[in-house]
């Protein structure tokens, strides 16, 4: 699947016989679009553009494209990939701009410009879209939706907690690993949630970090425990189950997480954990994170704290509200989205607990709802070169003028204004090169990426 010629949508391969005669140049760009009035975090371009655009394509990659869209019936440039092959080493001729990666930018302006370097493969701008479009969108959508969530979480803690800075980046755990798609949309999702937090399950995010963006370990995760393992000591032996836990996983400062509704989560909270094994959990030195995992959330994570609190005790804090004692806390990770979590900390705001005592696990949400029309993503062409004229290239469908798009070579300011290139002047164009004919020419460390993000 790594054949460039092929990360195309079929009808792309009669393009090169679409344009006008003597075209030369094509120069299109990518924006989201929806909701209006919101802003979308960019991030995941570089590590598309290290896996698939520095490594060339082959005289073999050729080959199987040409048989392939032969038999799939479609006419096939071949002449033109073959020029291509022989003058840029299979490395394909474009010049790409984006904005910095970690950058929240406003609805409805251009994120990536990117217009062929080579006037005889005008074709070639149109037939990167679908690879393209898909490496910034995605990625982008779950970052955006990661740093809306951590905004909240942000809020509520400010409200309730005194240790804000400390707490925030673990509170929303990425659960989304096994609901994704494929391992690379789990790569890609969890990457870009790790761009706001720093709790992941997600593994190959980890590795993405590594690989793409220089960062020898971009999250962590902790000793948690799965109903398998909890059931596997059968329901006579749930106490036996927990107590192994704290065996296994205790000690001064540690945290492990242990899931507690296989049953009865109310006995397992209010009996189990906070009489049976109430001494030994604070005594262990470390601190017990109960998960609830069914229910409704709102609903089952305050009674469950109210049942901790109850038991374990704690503390109000300078700002009024309760923080747990600290050998325990809770994590909530079944049907989390943005609006449940907003409401549970709501609710639990409005019972006097801080926000400091909870955390969240988002698994789908996260990683496998966001699609294209989330932020309604397009990637459109708005200039062409033709004889040595560029030429306005847009679209203006009277039946919806939301899919408007726009005219000429782009740039954007540091003001956040999207005028023609030529009028630019003194400003900062935000659209940077970052590849050109098999270069990066820009490269973001994770650690960057993630102090832009905060800087928003």
């Amino acid at each position: 699947m790594k054949n460039i010629l092929l990360n195309t949508d079929s009808y792309k391969s009669s393009h090169f016989l679409q344009y006008p005669p003597k075209s030369e140049y094509v120069s299109s760009y990518i924006e989201a679009r929806a909701p209006k009035d919101s802003k979308t975090l960019f991030f995941g371009l570089q590590a598309f553009i290290k896996e698939y655009l520095l490594t060339p394509f082959t005289k073999e990659d050729l080959e199987e494209a040409k048989e392939i869209m032969s038999l799939h019936g479609l006419p096939f440039n071949y002449e033109g990939w073959k020029y291509i092959l022989e003058t840029y080493n299979g490395y394909l001729p474009l010049e790409i701009s984006a904005v910095d990666e970690g950058l929240l930018v406003p609805i409805s302006l251009p994120l990536v410009q990117v217009v062929n370097s080579d006037a005889k493969v005008y074709w070639l701008t149109s037939y990167i879209e679908t690879a393209l479009l898909r490496a910034v969108w995605f990625p982008t959508s779950v970052a955006t939706i990661s740093y809306n969530i951590k905004q909240t979480i942000k809020r509520y803690l400010e409200e309730t907690s005194e240790e804000v800075e400390m707490q925030l980046p673990f509170k929303l755990h990425d659960f989304g690993a096994r609901g994704t798609s494929s391992q690379e949309s789990a790569m890609l999702g969890g990457m870009a949630h790790l761009v706001n937090f720093q709790g992941t399950d997600t593994l190959s995010a980890i590795i993405g970090a590594k690989r793409y963006y220089s960062c020898d370990m971009a999250g962590f995760s902790i000793p948690a425990s799965e109903h398998s393992t909890m059931t596997s000591w059968t329901k006579k032996g749930e106490m036996d189950a927990y107590e192994n836990m704290i065996k296994q996983f205790g000690g001064d400062g540690k945290l492990f997480a242990v899931v507690s509704d296989s049953y009865d989560i109310y006995n397992a909270v209010s009996n189990i954990w906070g009489k049976d094994l109430k001494e030994k959990v604070k005594e262990s030195g470390a601190t017990l994170v109960i998960r609830p995992d069914s229910g409704d959330p709102k609903i089952m994570v305050l009674e469950v704290m109210k049942r901790v609190y109850e038991s374990f005790g704690g503390r109000r804090n300078t700002k009024g509200y309760i923080v747990l004692d600290d050998s325990v806390r809770v994590i909530q990770g079944d049907g989390v989205d943005a609006k449940a979590i907003e409401e549970i900390l709501q609710a639990l705001k409005e019972e006097g607990f801080s926000a400091e005592n909870i955390a969240f696990g988002m698994g789908g949400a996260l990683l496998q709802q966001p699609n294209r029309d989330t932020f309604s993503f397009a990637m459109k062409a708005s200039a062409l070169r033709v004889d040595g004229v560029w030429r306005d290239v847009f679209k203006d469908p009277i039946s919806d003028s939301k899919k408007s798009s726009k005219k000429g070579r782009l740039a954007l300011s540091d003001d956040f204004e999207c005028v023609r290139f030529e009028d630019i002047g003194s400003r900062k164009n935000l659209l940077e090169v970052v590849y050109k004919d098999g270069k990066l020419l820009k490269e973001y460390s994770f650690d960057e990426i993630r102090r832009k993000a905060c800087e928003n």
